[in-house]
This record gives C-alpha cells, sequence and structure tokens, in this order.
C-alpha cells in the first residue's frame, strides 16, 4: 500500500514528498517511511492522504477498501519471539505480489528450503536450537506463498553442493529442488566458475498488481528493500540470469548428478 501511494502521489497529485508530508500534517521520515512500506498505515491514514492528493471519491473507496483487506491480520501480524521482525515484512510484502524471482549465491533459497537444511544453516550460524525452529516455523509459513503466484528462482551451483544438514540432509534438500518442477516451480542452476560478473548478493525480486517491483536484498542482519530507479537495475539482472543459468532440461539433469554425488 505503501509503494501505491507513492506512485499516486508521483502520477497523480504531482506532489513532493516534502510537500505532500507537510499536507498530511507528518514528518517527512513518517511519510517516507510509509511509502517505502517500514510502518504500518492504518485504513485512516490512507484516507487521509487520499483526500490530500485530490483523488475522485469512488477512487478513494476502493483504495480504502483494498486498504481495510491489507490490514486483515496475517500471520505476520502475530510474530513469533525470537522470529526478525524483517522476516515478517517480506511475508507482507510476498503476501501481495503477483510474481516472484529469487537468484541465491551462496545458499538454497528460503521459500525452497527443506527443514533440515534450514536447520542446519541456522545452527551454524549459532542460532540457539529453540529460536531456530521458530524460525524455521515462520519460514514455513512463507514457504506457502509458492505455488499461488509466478515464482522462479536460480541457484548457484556453489550453493547447491554446500552439505547443510549432512549428506542426509543434502540429498533431500536437492531431491526437493528436483520435485519442485513437477509442482510448476521452475529451478535453474547457474554454472560454477562462469567467467561472468553477476551481481555477488542473493535477492528477491517481487512484482505487483499496481505498483512497481521491489527488491529485497539480503545481508547478514536480515535484508533490505529497493524501490523505483534502485530496484531496475535488477530487472536486467534477470534477463542476464536467464541468459546465462542452464536451460530446465540441463538444470535437472545437473541436480540429479549433484544428488548422485551427495
Amino acid at each position: 500500500m505503501g509503494a501505491r501511494l507513492r506512485a499516486i502521489r508521483r502520477e497523480r497529485s504531482g506532489m513532493s514528498l516534502e510537500a505532500a508530508a507537510k499536507a498530511v500534517g507528518w514528518g517527512l521520515s513518517t511519510m517516507s517511511r510509509t511509502e517505502n512500506g517500514q510502518r504500518h498505515i492504518t485504513t485512516e491514514d490512507v484516507s487521509s492522504i487520499l483526500t490530500v492528493y485530490g483523488l475522485p471519491v469512488y477512487e478513494r473507496e476502493a483504495i480504502i477498501a483494498e486498504a481495510r483487506a491489507d490490514n486483515a491480520a496475517g500471520w505476520w501480524d502475530r510474530p513469533l519471539p525470537g522470529v526478525p521482525t524483517e522476516m515478517g515484512t517480506l511475508a507482507s510484502y510476498a503476501a501481495d505480489a503477483n510474481g516472484m524471482t529469487n537468484w541465491a549465491v551462496s545458499l538454497v533459497p528460503g521459500l525452497l528450503q527443506t527443514e533440515e537444511y534450514a536447520m542446519a544453516q541456522m545452527l551454524s550460524q549459532d542460532v540457539p536450537s529453540d529460536v531456530a525452529e521458530l524460525r524455521w516455523i515462520a519460514r514455513r509459513r512463507r514457504q506457502k506463498i509458492v505455488g499461488t503466484l509466478d515464482y522462479a528462482a536460480y541457484i548457484s551451483e556453489t550453493a547447491l553442493r554446500t552439505p547443510f544438514g549432512g549428506p542426509q540432509g543434502h540429498r533431500k534438500q536437492i531431491q526437493h529442488l528436483l520435485d519442485a518442477r513437477e509442482r510448476g516451480i521452475p529451478v535453474r542452476v547457474v554454472p560454477e566458475h562462469l567467467p561472468v560478473g553477476l551481481i555477488s548478493h542473493s535477492w528477491l525480486y517481487m512484482t505487483f498488481p499496481h505498483t512497481p517491483p521491489v527488491v529485497n536484498v539480503e545481508v547478514y542482519s536480515g535484508g533490505f528493500y529497493l524501490h523505483d530507479d534502485q530496484a531496475e537495475p535488477y530487472t536486467r539482472m534477470i534477463a542476464k540470469l536467464d541468459h546465462i543459468a542452464l536451460p530446465i532440461r540441463e538444470s535437472r539433469a545437473r541436480l540429479e548428478s549433484i544428488l548422485k554425488e551427495a
């Protein structure tokens, strides 16, 4: 909803961020965080902002109805103890998305991880076992979004050969990726040691019905979000990944080879 309001401000009102904040009676940082999805926005907030932007009543009512539906509680509104707030933020973005593309450098994407793999990876970071279990529950809830929208994963072969969970857990993870194809989820392998310059960090590119794409970039402490001009280069990165990744059939063959070696 924040991104939707930002688009309306720019395209319909012509107001700057500073002017909009002043007109609504908010501080500049509050308005900025609202548009970037970094703070909860109430239905009343949406109504006030749209009134300032001068939208016709029928348009305001339709968007307010969407905001009311968006504010219906999801699991991320009731966070589990020990689960980073950022995971809930990402889940709320995903709930509104109609398409997502993952690029994974060193780990299998969280949306495609098995329990053994995920737990082993978290424990290797010295996350206490009870906290790791809660984080896995949250991750498993996030995974339910796969299959409800267009999702594709590009995974580095390096990540696929890292045996989190030991030999058994590793084999189960690779088999899970092989089975993903049967569920209509394309998994493309990017071979090791390609002499191609790629962005070195993992990211999740999300598209939405009414607003520009948003990119979640993974860092050690969680992640941050890129919008508008900052997100645009990742569109080109998807095209590049599509060019250098193995085709679906060859990706499956590579996964089967890794499974045999595990």
